[in-house]
């Protein structure tokens, strides 16, 4: 069987104590991986993260990133080692399949995005950068432009506590080594298998092993690496965010409740953005934080939702290796049924109806032996007030809200991703200036498409370098 191991500082480690993954439709062992413990974790980090700060920054910038763009390669086309056995991508995206319960046709596509990631890191740095010389990030200061700059690290190396919901958030880390940083990875239960894969790919394109850690474990190991990292991001839902909101050394990424604007130039015309709208919802089994949960207008929603829910509504789930197959699976019991209840529970207040429903012949959960899933859900809301219309689910669930324009920026929340649908100068001046919108597009772009060159969710470099006044006689 198939063994991780805890990678102290690129070390292998056995641990007495090991969790089995299981195939989330057969039950079969897929593989075992060693559970670190919080002791392992806080002794590790005081004796080496200082150590993988330096022996990265003996390694100029420009020499990282040709490393880790030699590893886009790897990752996606090599067989790389696995415990004490060897792995082919085909084998990856199989086995990734296998435990996370993502059809095989998108853990290719995620695949393919984290080398797409990888292949133009360079653009990305210099985006993230703003152009700054690397090598002022690794001598903490330098002339630039006539003028003195100086920056700091804020922490030797960045803490990870990862998901399991969708391997695209790996994108996140990829740029953490070509700036001198070393990484601390607590992968997800279900996916320890794109962690360990670029880490071995980094490795084999020459990042220095102790550069890297990587502890597998339950919530007790996620807690020690943010405790033991003086700077840490983590994903979770709303109560981690709420947790961690008033914490300057912890990043959170959580729920996207990213949204589609209609302005009231635009709305009469909705049917031109049909398919922006359904794609928004439904690319990658709606896993992402940048998937669609609200389509907001000033009117024609019970259209809209009719029309949208036709075409999601009678998606019907297929077996993981169906190139068609649109739903990921739930594999933690119960987790879908309790999800429907929750819906079924909104249902009751006025003015909130489920359009979808009458597209799924036997109902929104369809339970498996081993795991269920969940059909795509439309829910039409005749005001913001409804409890609902701030929900968000890891599967294709969306609410088409009715909402005046002038009343809508305040009354969608906090929104990770809004397309506002408007030429309207005014209105797209007041979604410009909307604080709680983080990432805006205005026009026909799909909620689903990044641009690399952009930050995701904070600028990661802002976060891990602290700019400072500097003076050298």
């Amino acid at each position: 069987m198939i063994h991780f191991p805890i990678l102290r500082w690129g070390r292998p480690y056995t641990s007495l104590e090991v969790t089995k993954v299981e195939h989330f439709a057969t039950g079969e062992p897929v593989a075992e991986v060693s559970q670190a413990n919080p002791g392992i974790v806080a002794r590790d980090l005081r004796k080496g993260a200082d150590r993988a700060r330096n022996v990265l920054r003996e390694i100029p910038c420009v020499e990282l990133l040709a490393m880790i763009k030699k590893s886009a390669e790897l990752f996606s086309s090599a067989e790389l080692p696995l415990g004490d056995a060897t792995q082919t991508p085909a084998e990856f995206v199989r086995q990734q399949s296998a435990t996370t319960g993502l059809p095989e046709h998108m853990c290719r596509m995620n695949m393919e995005k984290l080398r797409y990631v990888l292949d133009h890191l360079d653009e990305v740095l210099t985006s993230l950068t703003r152009k700054l010389d690397w090598d002022i990030l690794t001598r903490g200061y330098g002339e630039e432009d006539g003028v003195m700059r100086s920056y700091q690290a804020t922490t030797p190396v960045l803490g990870m506590v990862l998901p399991s919901n969708s391997p695209g958030v790996h994108s996140l880390w990829l740029p953490i080594i070509p700036l001198q940083i070393g990484l601390v990875l607590k992968p997800g239960p279900q996916e320890p298998w794109t962690p360990w894969r670029m880490s071995q790919a980094f490795f084999e394109a020459g990042v220095p092993r102790e550069a890297i850690a990587l502890y597998p474990g339950m919530g007790e190991v996620g807690a020690a690496v943010l405790n033991s990292c003086p700077r840490s991001l983590i994903f979770g839902g709303t109560a981690t965010v709420e947790q961690y909101a008033a914490n300057p050394a912890v990043q959170v990424h959580g729920p996207g409740f990213s949204k589609i604007l209609f302005g009231e130039d635009q709305v009469d015309d909705w049917e031109q953005y049909l398919d922006l709208m359904v794609d928004s919802v439904l690319v990658n089994s709606g896993r992402s934080c940048i998937n669609c949960s609200g389509i907001w207008a000033p009117r024609h929603t019970r259209e809209i939702a009719e029309a949208v829910a036709a075409r999601l509504g009678p998606i019907a789930p297929l077996p993981p290796d169906d190139p068609q197959a649109a739903l990921a699976a739930f594999t933690v019991p119960g987790q879908a049924a309790a999800i429907s209840a929750d819906i079924d529970n909104a249902l009751k207040e006025d003015g909130v109806e489920e359009v979808s429903a009458k597209h799924q012949e036997g109902g929104r959960l369809v339970s498996k032996e081993r795991c269920d899933y969940l059909r795509p859900t439309v829910v039409r809301c005749a005001s913001p007030e409804a409890a609902i219309a701030k929900k968000e689910y890891m599967y294709p669930f969306v609410t088409v809200v009715e909402c005046p324009q002038d009343k809508m920026i305040g009354a969608i929340g906090s929104t990770l991703v809004a397309t506002g649908l408007t030429e309207d100068p005014a209105f797209t001046r007041a979604l410009l200036d909307a604080r709680n919108i983080d990432r805006l597009n205005i026009g026909p772009v799909p909620t689903i498409k990044l641009n690399w060159l952009q930050p995701h969710e904070g600028n990661i470099v802002d976060f891990l370098f602290r700019p400072r006044a500097f003076q050298r006689a």
